[in-house]
């Protein structure tokens, strides 16, 4: 099973995602600080918005445009790295994928 390395505040959480879900989904279920996940994986809301270790992030699919838009709206600032771990299906070859939650 894929594990994902989030940190928010200092805390720093290591989570086994289970392979066809995705990396919010993941983050929810340990009960990660800061993904709020509001719309539930609809890429509507941004409250799952995170920084990905560009090191780790070679196997992550292209943003969609959608999930673009919503990052310009996203609360935390925006940076190059930025995603929504809602829009990031969960593989075998994202295991070590390290993300920071924005905002923090």
């Amino acid at each position: 099973m894929p594990k994902i390395r989030f940190s928010c505040s200092g805390s720093e959480w290591a989570v086994d995602a289970e392979v066809g879900t995705t990396v919010m989904l993941a983050a929810v279920s340990e009960g990660v600080d800061g993904i709020t996940a509001e719309c539930g994986g609809n890429a509507m809301c941004a409250t799952c918005h995170v920084y990905v270790d560009p090191e780790t992030a070679t196997s992550l699919p292209s943003m969609t445009q959608e999930e673009d838009d919503m990052l310009d709206c996203a609360a935390g600032e925006r940076r190059p790295t930025s995603r929504l771990s809602c829009q990031i299906a969960v593989t075998e070859e994202l295991d070590g994928l390290r993300v920071e939650v924005a905002g923090d």
